[in-house]
């Protein structure tokens, strides 16, 4: 399935095209380039500072620390004593962090433990006083409101469910088409809540199918995807992995079927949990928590029967950076705009990736709106890594794009653009340390294409390191089976020596036509 696109897609301009004009380093933009979440929820508290191009934000700083405010919540009404303890000095390492880093703003919020407990409100004025941390606490729809637009940060017009499990608490809320947020609904099946419901697994199943019924009703309508928000629901989706032998380790963009989620859940129930943290890399106090969120989920999943589940590592804290936002930078599609930033930061020549996108463009007359956003990408991002040693270039590139932190793409794009960039500086893929298993991700005709647009890119930053199309254009017959490089000025015959002419026969070797030079006016 392809990621969603920004409704409109990228805005006309004459300069720019369909890249659009920038907004990355614009005033808006721009303040928005350091922003700081504290996120204090039921069992952890993180803070995120966010840098970077703001519509697909680098992770400048993320630090958690697994303080359990809410444990015990059930029994006595308050926050966890230890729990507090350790929260407090989470919070006021955080406020002395963001304070250096000159971090604005800096937004801090409580979910459903401080929410609940009767002894919040204390607890937040001693915060107040100790660090200047001014907390709002967010009630069940408005944290629910927040995870949405979190997961459309990343998936921009996502439609379908959300659900978002903490320590306390799990919310639904539904992603209408546009990026609008409709329904909201809030629960206490959070794992740490349940860990404190009497009469065994019995009375726990039956208060878990109850409640699940409850929020199906108000969720009728059936939605075809499910995306899960929240460290418990990762854990079970890295755990779904292991068992699976899935060969790219990005939890974002995740895709499971219910069928695929139940078979999980039966493993979790059959092994060992020591087991399942050593081979997941999950911590103890996550992995604790992980039998009872798997409950949640297998009752959710076939109450709510979607045909897909997909996994966001985007949330609430995300969703806070997402509303700082004008529409307009909402809108942008968060793939180009990472990998634009990434040109201007590291590029040899920044601007040089909408030059050679027009030189290249021209291959794929039959592209789509979504294949002609990777092949962008992959033209803005072909010289990001030029400072790598040349050993292990392209062997860095394919790391780049299959392992960053980048938003609205599939897998299955992920390793096609890791396979352009891989082959934009090697004719092959041996002695790359390539796994051969993540092919299975992508059908053999986009394989071949990747390797096709990789030694388009390495023909035309060789050919021309400025302006490629005012020396030479290229014409891809398909029928007759040519490829028909046209050159058209003095310098351009000249920038045609040895090592141009060797890379544009080996891509027209890759393309499986033949190599035709002329001279035009």
């Amino acid at each position: 399935m392809r990621a969603e696109t920004p409704p409109g897609g990228p805005e006309q301009h004459p300069e720019w095209g369909p890249f659009g004009v920038p907004l990355f380093d614009g005033p808006e933009a721009q303040s928005l380039a350091r922003v700081g979440v504290i996120d204090i929820g039921s069992n952890s508290v993180r803070m995120v500072i966010f840098d970077g191009a703001a519509r697909s934000p680098a992770y400048f700083f993320n630090e958690k620390i697994l303080c359990g405010l809410g444990e015990g919540f059930s029994e006595t009404g308050r926050l966890n004593a230890q729990g507090k303890i350790r929260a407090m000095g989470a919070l006021k390492r955080f406020a002395r962090l963001a304070d250096a880093a000159e971090v604005a703003p800096l937004l801090a919020v409580a979910t459903a433990a401080v929410r609940d407990a009767e002894d919040g409100a204390a607890f937040r004025e001693a915060v107040r006083t100790a660090t200047g941390l001014e907390i709002r606490v967010i009630d069940g729809t408005e944290e629910a409101r927040l995870s949405a637009q979190g997961v459309l940060l990343g998936w921009p017009g996502a439609e379908g469910l959300i659900c978002d499990i903490g320590g306390s608490s799990m919310e639904l809320a539904e992603l209408k088409g546009g990026g609008k947020v409709g329904m909201r609904a809030s629960s206490d099946l959070g794992p740490l809540k349940l860990m404190g419901i009497t009469g065994g697994k019995k009375a726990l199943r039956a208060h878990i199918k109850a409640e699940v019924g409850r929020l199906a009703n108000d969720f009728a309508q059936r939605s075809e995807r499910l995306f899960l928000v929240g460290g418990s629901w990762r854990a079970i989706a890295r755990i779904d992995m292991e068992r699976r032998g899935y060969p790219l380790k990005v939890l974002h963009e995740y895709r499971m079927t219910p069928q695929g989620i139940l078979d999980t859940i039966k493993y979790i129930g059959k092994t060992d949990i020591d087991v399942l943290r050593a081979s997941t890399g999950t911590s103890g106090e996550r992995m604790r928590l992980v039998p009872h969120a798997a409950e949640v989920l297998k009752v959710l999943v076939r109450k709510l029967r979607p045909r897909e589940i997909a996994v966001s590592s985007y949330g609430i804290r995300e969703g806070l950076l997402y509303e700082q936002m004008s529409e307009a930078l909402r809108k942008r599609d968060p793939l180009i705009e990472a990998a634009r930033h990434s040109e201007a930061q590291s590029a040899r020549m920044p601007g040089f990736g909408r030059q050679l996108y027009r030189f290249v463009e021209p291959l794929f007359p039959r592209a789509r709106a979504d294949k002609k956003r990777l092949i962008r990408a992959a033209c803005l991002l072909h010289d990001v890594s030029w400072r790598a040693h040349p050993d292990y270039r392209a062997e860095v590139c394919f790391d780049n794009a299959t392992r960053a932190n980048l938003g609205g793409m599939t897998h299955a794009e992920r390793v096609y653009l890791g396979l352009a960039l891989l082959h934009r500086y090697k004719s092959n893929r041996a002695g790359t340390g390539f796994d051969p298993a993540l092919l299975d991700l992508l059908p053999e005709a986009q394989v071949r294409e990747a390797e096709i647009l990789g030694r388009a890119m390495r023909f035309g930053a060789m050919f021309a390191v400025a302006n490629p199309s005012d020396h030479g254009t290229l014409v891809y017959r398909s029928k007759r089976r040519e490829l028909i490089l046209t050159l058209h000025t003095d310098a351009g015959r000249d920038l045609f020596g040895e090592v141009a002419q060797a890379r544009f026969k080996a891509l027209a070797a890759a393309m499986e036509v033949e190599a035709i030079v002329v001279n035009g006016p």
